[in-house]
């Protein structure tokens, strides 16, 4: 069976491939120069994963994953608030008839003061809630921060702690 020309078993042809001007290597120098996945033997780090370092990988991933769910949350309290801020404006430009309010499956009639009061407490709540959300989007970012510096300190580029 043949071997790909880019890869061997023999240490000493890639240790040569290494030296020369091997086309394999103008495509991984041109692949890391252009920002692509793939490292020099330079640019590599031969740092041994601690158990700490194996931490601070699995901490940063759970936050990375808090982060987005974060985002997510606040994206679609962002909505429900627009949404309910349109429906407390409507009501403003009622004409003090009785409303129908919709909550869950049911809907209840009120009277024009009482929908009001209802959504100015929703828009209320809400934003307390997308308010808390950004906080806390905040703290993971910082935590981030601290996390990539002790990781990219210890690692270099040999470890991707960005967002794709």
């Amino acid at each position: 069976r043949r071997q790909p020309t880019n890869q061997s078993i023999d240490p000493g042809l890639n240790q040569l491939r290494s030296t020369t001007n091997h086309p394999t290597n103008r495509i991984t120098d041109k692949m890391s120069s252009s920002g692509g996945a793939m490292l020099t033997r330079d640019e590599e780090s031969e740092a041994e994963v601690r158990r700490e370092d194996q931490e601070n990988i699995n901490t940063f991933g759970r936050l990375n994953a808090r982060l987005h769910e974060c985002r997510v949350e606040n994206a679609m309290l962002k909505k429900k608030l627009e949404q309910m801020d349109d429906a407390s404006t409507e009501l403003m430009m009622g004409s003090g008839d009785a409303v129908m309010l919709n909550l869950g499956n049911a809907f209840f009639e009120l009277d024009e003061e009482e929908a009001t009061t209802f959504c100015d407490d929703e828009v209320t709540n809400m934003q307390e809630i997308v308010d808390k959300l950004e906080e806390e989007e905040g703290e993971i970012l910082d935590e981030q921060k601290l996390l990539k510096a002790v990781l990219y300190g210890r690692f270099g580029k040999s470890i991707n702690l960005e967002d794709s």
